[in-house]
């Protein structure tokens, strides 16, 4: 990550590495909430995606850097991604098995569909003053944020989300017109968690998790009831208690 790239990483807490990806707004500050969770038990890492490249693969060799650095004896992390986030993790996942002990993927699909909303998101975003998109976060939160998010928790997004650039946006969102991991789902080896909220308007994100753990060998879900899209703000959900759940259960 010498190229000029500033990924912002945080990282705290002792125990196993888990890695947290960002969604499309790029910003591992989002996580604010699950970050203390997490750190009951376990070492910690947030960082801020690459708003220069539409390649995944670019992206993948940044999480796969910020792995080696939160765990530099066995370069290996669970990782859990996000929406945008969780098709970057699948993908390194499929790209680097060795990095992931285990991968948990929250709101996200195997491939987006029906392509035309990324086009259109795509020329939305290209056409809008640049100074807008506070009036648009707002004008969508009912429809994005759980309804168990407190305004304080959306007052605290809008502010993160100040520093999120056109560039990154255009950037993930082309990224996505090329994403289709739907025939290599059974590649994913590695203990797999699908995290999907019930109320989730952006992506049908309980169907795309029941088919994705359809194809990956012991893939679990679990369904975050009377969520939407944005929940990890939300009161409610706790990362590190799921996971602690999970590990007893798996």
């Amino acid at each position: 990550m010498a190229d000029g790239y500033d990924p912002r990483l945080l990282v705290e807490g002792t125990g196993d590495a888990v890695v947290l990806v960002p969604g499309l707004d790029g910003t591992g500050q989002l996580f604010y909430r699950q970050r203390p969770l997490l750190m009951r038990s376990r070492r910690v890492a947030t960082y801020a995606l690459r708003d220069s490249t539409s390649e995944m693969s670019t992206l993948v060799d940044d999480l796969a850097a910020v792995i080696e650095t939160v765990a530099p004896a066995d370069k290996r992390a669970i990782v859990i991604g996000e929406s945008f986030g969780g098709t970057l993790a699948m993908s390194l996942a499929l790209a680097r098995p060795e990095r992931v002990s285990a991968l948990v993927v929250l709101n996200s699909f195997a491939r987006f569909t029906p392509q035309f909303r990324l086009h259109l998101a795509l020329w939305g975003l290209r056409a809008l003053p640049w100074g807008m998109m506070p009036v648009v976060r707002r004008a969508t939160a009912s429809r994005l944020h759980s309804a168990h998010s407190h305004d304080n928790e959306i007052r605290e997004f809008m502010r993160v989300t100040m520093a999120a650039t056109r560039e990154g946006y255009l950037n993930r969102l082309r990224a996505l017109t090329r994403f289709d991991i739907r025939d290599r789902l059974h590649e994913l080896r590695m203990p797999t968690l699908f995290l999907a909220a019930e109320l989730d308007h952006l992506v049908p994100s309980v169907t795309q998790a029941r088919f994705m753990a359809g194809r990956v060998p012991g893939a679990q879900v679990r369904v975050l009831s009377g969520h939407g899209h944005i929940c990890l703000i939300a009161e409610g959900i706790d990362l590190g208690g799921i996971l602690d759940e999970w590990k007893s259960t798996a």
